[in-house]
C-alpha cells in the first residue's frame, strides 16, 4: 500500500488525471515523443527569457541615433510595416535613453549586466547539477522556471516604476541567472533517462533546436512589444517561461520508473521500445497499472548522484568542458551583442532599426538549427565526438572572418553569411552540451548504479557558462575600441577551443585506424566518451 502510494506520488498529476480518465496507459514511445516536446518547450522558453536584454541594448544606449530611408530588414514589410518603423525610427532619434546605461560608459554596464546573469547562472551550474541527480527533476525545474519568470519579469517592472538604480538591474539578472542555471542539467538529464546511446547525437541535434527556436522566439517577442515600452519585452517572456514551468510540474516524468516502466538502460538489448508483451499489457489493461515490473527501480526520490570532484575524473569530461568553455565565449558574445552590432553597423550604406535588428539577428540562430542537426549527424555516422567538434570550431573561424569583411556590402551576403556561422559556432556547442554530456554522465567508469547526467552536464555546461559570461562582457569594453578587435577575440577563442579537443581527436583517428581489425566481441569502445559504437547493435 505504501509503496503504491509513493509511485502515485512520483506520477505529475496531469498524466495521472489523464490516464485515470482513460482506464488504460500509453506505451513507452508515446511517453518518449511527450519527453522531447515538454523538454524542448521547457528549454526555448529559458533561452526566450534570455533575450530581451539583447534586444533593449539600443534602446538603452542609443549610441549611434541615424537615419534610415529604406524599408525595413531584410525584405519590405516582412518584419514591420514600412509607417511603424518610420514611426520607431524617430522616436529612436528622439530618445535618450534609460540611465544608467546613457552615459559614456553605458556599454560597459551592459556588459556588467550579461556578466553577471552569466556568472550566477555559471556558479549555480555546479549546485543545481549536482541537486538535479539527488532531487525530484519535475519540481527542481518547475521551481527554476517559476523562479526565472518572476525575476525577468522583475527586471521589465523597472520600465513601469521608473527605476534608475543600477543595483536594482543587477540584482534581477543575478537571482534570474541562479534560477536559470536548473534548466539544462535537468532537461538533459530527463532526456538522457528516457533515451539509449543509439542515434544520441542526431536525435538531440534535432531535439537541441530549442536553443535558436528559443532565441528566435524571444527575439520576435521582445521586438513585437518594445514599442509599447522596454518592460514589456521582459515580462512577456518572463510569463511565457513561468507558464511552461507549470505545463512541466503537471506533465513530466523525469524517470521512466516514475510512471511504472521498468528501467531503461543501454545495456538492455532492444532499447527503442519495450518487449511485445509489456507494450499489450500496457495497451489492453482495464484499469490503470502504475507498476509493470515487481523489479522496478525506484524513481525520482532515489537516485544516487556522485560528487563534483568525482564526476571531473569521467574520461573525457575536463577537455569537452575546457573546449565549451571557449566554445560558448563566441556563441553567447552573438546572442548578446549581434543585434546591437547590427543595429550600430553601416550595411550597404544604411542604418537598420533597433527592432528590425533584434528581428533579423534570429536568422543567426537559424543557421544554428541547421549546425546543431548537422554535427549530430555527422558525430553519429562517424562515432567521433571530438573530431566533429574541432571541425566545426575551425570552420566558424573563417566563416567569422568573412562575416565581419564582407557582410557590410549588402543585405543578402549579410544574410547568407550570418547564417553560415551561425551553423559552424552552434553546430558544437550543440554537440558538447547534448550528446557529449548524455555520453559522459553515463559512462562505464561510474559505479554500480550511480547516475551522473545532470552532474556531469553541470560541470561540462557550467565551464561553458563562464566564457559565456567572460565573452559578453568582454564585448562590453572592446567594442568601444572598434567591431574588429571583438572579432579577433571571437576567431581566438574559436582556434582554442579546437585545440583543446586535440588529444581526443588523435585518439578518436587511432581508433579508428584499428577498426580494420575487430576485437574478440566485435565492438570498439570510443575513448572520448567511453560509449559503445552507436550502431553496433543494429549490424
Amino acid at each position: 500500500m505504501s509503496r503504491d502510494s509513493n509511485t502515485r506520488r512520483r506520477i505529475p498529476p496531469g498524466i495521472f488525471l489523464i490516464k485515470s480518465v482513460r482506464g488504460k496507459d500509453w506505451a513507452l514511445k508515446s511517453y518518449r515523443y511527450i519527453i522531447l516536446l515538454l523538454t524542448f518547450i521547457a528549454y526555448a522558453s529559458y533561452h526566450a527569457s534570455r533575450k530581451p536584454s539583447s534586444i533593449v541594448k539600443s534602446v538603452f544606449y542609443p549610441e549611434s541615433l541615424k537615419n534610415s530611408k529604406v524599408s525595413p530588414w531584410p525584405v519590405g514589410n516582412v518584419f514591420i510595416k514600412e509607417e511603424e518603423f518610420v514611426s520607431f525610427d524617430r522616436n529612436r532619434v528622439e530618445s535618450q535613453g534609460w540611465y544608467p546605461f546613457n552615459q559614456s560608459d553605458g556599454t560597459s554596464k551592459l556588459g556588467e549586466i550579461d556578466v553577471a546573469f552569466l556568472a550566477c547562472y555559471s556558479s549555480g551550474m555546479y549546485v543545481a547539477g549536482h541537486l538535479g541527480d539527488t532531487l525530484d527533476l519535475r519540481l527542481f525545474l518547475t521551481t527554476g522556471m517559476i523562479g526565472s519568470g518572476i525575476f525577468v519579469g522583475l527586471f521589465g517592472m523597472g520600465y513601469f516604476w521608473n527605476i534608475h538604480v543600477f543595483w536594482f538591474f543587477l540584482s534581477m539578472q543575478m537571482v534570474a541567472g541562479l534560477f536559470q542555471a536548473t534548466g539544462w542539467p535537468s532537461v538533459v538529464a530527463v532526456v538522457g533517462n528516457w533515451f539509449g546511446k543509439r542515434k544520441r547525437a542526431l536525435i538531440m541535434g534535432i531535439w537541441n533546436a530549442h536553443t535558436s527556436v528559443g532565441n528566435i522566439s524571444g527575439s520576435l517577442l521582445a521586438a513585437a512589444v518594445l514599442d509599447y515600452g522596454w518592460g514589456w519585452s521582459f515580462i512577456v517572456p518572463g510569463a511565457l517561461i513561468a507558464s511552461a514551468g507549470v505545463l512541466v510540474y503537471l506533465f513530466l516524468p523525469a524517470y521512466p520508473e516514475d510512471i511504472g516502466f521498468s528501467g531503461i538502460t543501454d545495456s538492455s538489448p532492444n532499447l527503442e521500445s519495450l518487449s511485445q508483451a509489456e507494450e499489450d499489457r500496457t495497451q489492453k489493461g482495464p484499469v490503470v497499472k502504475v507498476e509493470k515490473s515487481s523489479g522496478i527501480k525506484e524513481g525520482s526520490g532515489s537516485r544516487t548522484g556522485i560528487g563534483l570532484f568525482e564526476a571531473c575524473f569521467i574520461p573525457g569530461v575536463i577537455p569537452f568542458a575546457l573546449c565549451l568553455f571557449f566554445s560558448k565565449l563566441v556563441a553567447y558574445t552573438f546572442l548578446y551583442w549581434l543585434p546591437f552590432y547590427l543595429s550600430q553597423t553601416e550595411i550597404g550604406g544604411e542604418y537598420m532599426s533597433v527592432k528590425s535588428a533584434g528581428n533579423l539577428s534570429t536568422l543567426f540562430d537559424v543557421g544554428g538549427i541547421a549546425g546543431g542537426i548537422l554535427a549530430g549527424y555527422i558525430s553519429d555516422k562517424l562515432n567521433a565526438r571530438a573530431t566533429t567538434a574541432a571541425t566545426f570550431m575551425l570552420a566558424a573561424i573563417p566563416s567569422m572572418l568573412l562575416y565581419r569583411t564582407y557582410g557590410s556590402i549588402s543585405r543578402t551576403i549579410n544574410i547568407l553569411l550570418m547564417v553560415v556561422a551561425g551553423l559552424f559556432v552552434n553546430g558544437p556547442y550543440a554537440l558538447i552540451t547534448t550528446a557529449v554530456s548524455a555520453d559522459l554522465g553515463t559512462h562505464s567508469s561510474l559505479r554500480g548504479d550511480s547516475r551522473a547526467l545532470a552532474t556531469v552536464t553541470a560541470i561540462i555546461d557550467g565551464t561553458g557558462s563562464v566564457g559565456a559570461a567572460l565573452g559578453p562582457l568582454i564585448t562590453g569594453f572592446l567594442s568601444s575600441k572598434g567591431w574588429d578587435v571583438v572579432f579577433i577575440m571571437l576567431m581566438v577563442g574559436a582556434l582554442i577551443a579546437s585545440l583543446l579537443l586535440s588529444h581526443l581527436v588523435i585518439a578518436e583517428f587511432t581508433e579508428r585506424s584499428h577498426k580494420s581489425v575487430p576485437s574478440s566481441h566485435g565492438q570498439q569502445t570510443d575513448e572520448a566518451t567511453g560509449s559503445q559504437p552507436l550502431l553496433s547493435n543494429q549490424r
